[in-house]
């Protein structure tokens, strides 16, 4: 399981962002052919675990219908008219994320493609029209279904931008308005979603919760207008990272830059691309998980704000859930559990947030861990 910060504003599903254009050195767009192209029992529409893709899309999955059913409810019908928004389900600031398929203009739509299916296969895997027929055979490679315009959602770097941009910023006025706050955590957010891929096809979890935070910083980067709320959240990350580049100095250096390089979208994106490519072993979660329970002494620092340490927090708490997740030893630990559950609830609340009780709670956590596994001991770090 993966746990998550729920605000109180908390209510609306973000989709996936929807990127229509040619595979790489294609002379024309490819269409959409819809979701029911994928729907036959001799494709993914079959009751086989290798064959119900469709099935638990269209059954489990929020993406499915959830997200463009939001905008039909009275929060949503709130958030519009403080818009000044009279149909939110015909809008493309709504429908970008919540109904992505209305964004596909009429020349690019199969005859099966049908606008209501939500956040759907296509979304994710990309327009279908060059890869549809041949995706499935036993000869086509991984690189042949890539080259053929198919999204090689295996590579953490493209899953990470398949679902950020829906995933992690909301423009100013519309968090004012009433739209819930948006954290991207690409591992816990692909745990939580129903499995319509092999597991062997997630690939390390604690490396996709790193290169998940260093697209979303990327993509807070991206934000023209920073009020202080948004500078607190884009600090928060930065420190975050920060500190795992001291932890583990061979992590990809680019990524990080240091407070005198700062922190450019392009340095970001080249880091998260690095940081999907290479090798990495269970050392570096222990490393990462101890190291980061070492941080206490941070949330005892009065001259930080207690906004940008709440910020902090709800950082922290997210990557230490997915790394603890990643061990086996420590993920059905009930101390450990327990330890990570409180941080949980003192992180919950941005109000009520107290950095003396969270920081003596996550010396605590640290205790918990050395106790599970005594052969590693916590390090305090700055």
């Amino acid at each position: 399981m993966s746990k998550t910060l729920c605000r109180p504003a908390a209510g609306f599903v973000a989709g996936i962002f929807l990127a229509i254009g040619a595979a790489d050195g294609a002379e024309t767009i490819p269409k959409f052919l819809g979701a029911n192209s994928c729907a036959s029992t001799s494709c993914h529409g079959g009751g086989g675990q290798d064959q119900n893709q469709f099935l638990v899309w269209s059954l489990k999955d929020f993406h499915s219908q959830r997200p463009a059913a939001t905008l039909t409810t009275a929060r949503a019908k709130q958030i519009a008219d403080a818009l000044g928004i009279s149909d939110p389900t015909a809008n493309t600031r709504c429908t970008t994320c919540h109904a992505p398929l209305n964004s596909v203009p009429e020349n690019l739509r199969g005859n099966n493609f049908n606008v209501s299916d939500g956040v759907s296969c296509e979304s994710c895997h990309g327009p279908a029209e060059n890869w549809l027929r041949f995706h499935t055979r036993k000869d086509y490679s991984r690189a042949d279904r890539t080259a053929a315009g198919m999204r090689d959602l295996q590579n953490l770097y493209v899953r990470a931008n398949t679902c950020v941009a829906c995933h992690q910023n909301v423009d100013a006025d519309i968090l004012k308005a009433g739209h819930p706050e948006l954290i991207f955590e690409l591992d816990g957010q692909s745990v939580a979603e129903p499995k319509h891929w092999s597991a062997e096809k997630n690939g390390n979890g604690a490396q996709a919760w790193l290169v998940g935070q260093a697209v979303a910083l990327r993509e807070m980067n991206w934000l023209e207008s920073q009020n202080e709320n948004a500078q607190n959240r884009l600090a928060a990350l930065q420190w975050l990272l920060d500190n795992a580049s001291k932890i583990i100095p061979v992590l990809p250096p680019i990524l990080w830059g240091g407070p005198s390089v700062g922190y450019e979208k392009q340095r970001c994106d080249e880091g998260a691309r690095d940081a999907a490519s290479i090798v990495w072993p269970d050392e570096w979660t222990r490393k990462l998980l101890f190291g980061f329970a070492g941080l206490s002494k941070n949330f005892q620092d009065s001259s930080v704000s207690q906004n940008l340490q709440v910020r902090r927090a709800e950082r922290l708490v997210l990557a230490l859930d997915r790394l603890v997740a990643a061990l086996p030893e420590l993920k059905n630990n009930e101390p450990v559990q327990s330890a990570l559950n409180h941080l949980f609830k003192l992180a919950q609340s941005i109000p009520d947030f107290d950095s003396t009780k969270f920081a003596a709670a996550l010396a605590d956590f640290s205790r918990a861990l050395t106790q599970a596994n005594p052969a590693v001991t916590p390090k305090s770090t700055g």
